[in-house]
């Protein structure tokens, strides 16, 4: 059996974090900055007087990203790759930022359309069918979450292609805190099972 390694395990724990953190730092700097309304790029826009401040937390989450994809073993390789793909498009979307707060940039729109498409897809593409491994990342797991996770971004991607949805901000939340909620529960189950599993060979030895 593959294993998590104890890097993807601190990648699991920050990024929850640091993503949510981000994003409410940032808008609550900004104000009259309405976060249902309002996108999470808008944030680190190149108008926006917290740029910096919500960029450097989409280049943290990218790191962590790559570090899960590295470290997660126990995933299949093509969802490995697929975070991995998924890390350096958020290094593309904050490298192109929208010119402004309320206007869009097609290199952003790809990038950033690029990662939220892998972060859904990667459950069916980590797949495991050996029994060893934690149901999370087993058909029963992988292939309702990707589903569930593949509607939510379609919600997203709708409200965020058509001007003036007053939810895009929060759609995108929404699926934003899904899909790093997902991959570090997954990270974690799947450890937690590999050491109740070295504990059991420990008792039989």
């Amino acid at each position: 059996m593959r294993r998590i390694g104890i890097w993807a395990l601190v990648a699991a724990t920050l990024g929850p974090i640091q993503n949510v953190l981000g994003w409410t730092i940032s808008g609550a700097l900004v104000p009259g900055y309405d976060p249902i309304a309002k996108t999470i790029s808008d944030l680190a826009a190149d108008d926006s007087p917290v740029q910096l401040i919500q960029s450097s937390f989409f280049l943290v989450g990218s790191v962590l990203t790559l570090i899960g994809a590295w470290q997660a073993k126990a995933f299949s390789l093509p969802g490995r790759v697929a975070l991995a793909a998924a890390g350096f498009a958020g290094f593309g979307y904050t490298f192109f930022p929208t010119p402004s707060q309320d206007s869009s940039s097609s290199w952003h729109v790809v990038f950033a359309t690029f990662a939220f498409i892998l972060f859904s897809a990667w459950p069916l593409l980590a797949m495991r069918f050996d029994t060893r491994y934690h149901w999370s990342i087993r058909p029963i797991g992988a292939i309702p979450a990707t589903l569930i996770m593949g509607i939510a971004t379609l919600w997203f991607l709708l409200t965020w292609l058509e001007p003036g949805q007053p939810i895009v901000g929060l759609s995108e939340r929404v699926i934003a805190v899904m899909q790093v909620l997902w991959l570090s529960a997954a990270i974690w189950m799947q450890w937690l099972h590999q050491r109740r599993a070295d504990s059991r060979i420990s008792i039989r030895t």
